[in-house]
């Protein structure tokens, strides 16, 4: 669970399809096609098949959610753009849906940030104007919001590869000189961004390689937008989720840009496991501190059941957005390891996180998430 610098192996590239992927114990799930893996087991023991039975259908509209007997939790993930966009753990003796999606998301029709676990990369957040300057030279972006700003990065709506898949879990990959060539004009450097998915118990864990496979140094930032689906239990109150992230400032925004200033937590804006109760986010929180296993730890709390779900990474991720969609039906709880629009606060004199690769270097971090209750 924690961050580590490397030199890569430049190792030989597995020749496997685009289209498919596959999880232990889950439904992974890209545009064209679905390979089913489901983990059985009988009264606790694996069953004499291993535990999986694998379905496969191409047409794009079936989920296949008959749970077998024995089985713990499922996950979906789309090829086109590396999201992991439902996670189906089996609590109570049931499977419930702990990600928000919206329903036509996987159909290619809906926007790649507002569903699942958008992947942020080589920029989380906004980059304002679109526009950026690095070691001398100008970059210009496409704008994705109403105020001109790039965001999010590139690799949310993209199509990636299938590098890895095996029982246990699937790894997909995006490298920008393969899959998107025309990135190389708008960033420093080429780049390869790897992220595994393993269903496991009650947890879904993800490790994050990004690397620089360019020429020149590599400046990155990554995130997650992971859309937790709201309530927790069903039947409850969304309104009534505790939430908790261990901050202790806010970045002040302007036209949804830091200004470089910093202010303490109000009534509002706390997040000490109070509940939403109507409160309404889009706030870029700072300030994070660890538990005592090193990690930071975020929570939502049903505080009838006291079903929890928790999401811990390591302290390279250094700031949190806290966003709540306008349907009410999620709360994004986002780790990012800079803050939005780093060159610009970076060239101001500020502490951003903003990381520069030089050529071959990467870098490993891992997020996971669990439910309990």
């Amino acid at each position: 669970m924690t961050g580590s610098n490397c030199r890569p192996s430049r190792c030989k590239r597995d020749a496997l399809p685009t289209e498919l992927i596959a999880r232990k114990r889950s439904l992974v799930r890209c545009r064209w096609s679905y390979i089913i893996l489901q983990h059985r087991t009988n009264h606790g023991q694996p069953t004499t098949d291993g535990g999986y039975q694998r379905t496969e259908t191409n047409n794009g509209s079936a989920d296949c959610d008959d749970y077998g007997p024995g089985e713990r939790g499922r996950g979906k993930c789309l090829g086109e753009s590396g999201n992991c966009c439902s996670w189906r753990p089996v609590l109570a003796g049931r499977p419930r849906e702990m990600l928000w999606a919206h329903p036509d998301f996987a159909g290619g029709n809906q926007r790649p940030s507002g569903s699942g676990i958008p992947l942020l990369f080589p920029f989380p957040g906004r980059i304002g104007q679109a526009r950026f300057s690095f070691a001398g030279r100008d970059y210009q972006l496409e704008p994705g919001d109403a105020f001109g700003n790039a965001i999010h990065g590139f690799v949310l709506s993209r199509p990636w590869r299938v590098v890895e898949q095996t029982p246990a879990r699937v790894v997909g990959e995006f490298q920008a000189s393969i899959d998107d060539a025309s990135i190389l004009e708008r960033w420093p450097s080429d780049f390869r961004i790897r992220v595994s998915y393993e269903v496991r118990g009650h947890e879904l864990l993800s490790n994050i390689r990004f690397e620089n496979t360019g020429d020149g140094p590599l400046p990155c930032g990554f995130g997650t937008h992971t859309y937790f689906r709201l309530p927790l239990v069903e039947g409850a109150s969304p309104e009534e989720t505790l939430v908790y992230a261990p901050v202790s400032r806010i970045w002040e925004l302007h036209d949804m840009l830091a200004t470089g200033q910093m202010r303490p937590l109000s009534d509002a804006t706390m997040l000490a496991g109070r509940a939403l109760a109507g409160r309404t986010f889009d706030t870029s929180y700072t300030g994070l501190q660890t538990e005592s296993d090193g990690l930071v730890h975020t929570w939502l709390r049903e505080p009838r059941s006291g079903r929890t779900v928790t999401q811990r990474f390591d302290t390279s991720f250094t700031q949190c957005i806290v966003y709540t969609p306008p349907h009410r039906e999620a709360i994004c709880l986002e780790p990012y390891t800079c803050v939005p629009d780093s060159f610009r606060l970076t060239a101001k004199g500020h502490a951003t996180g903003l990381r520069v690769f030089a050529p071959e270097e990467a870098y490993e971090t891992s997020i996971s998430l669990e439910v309990s209750g």
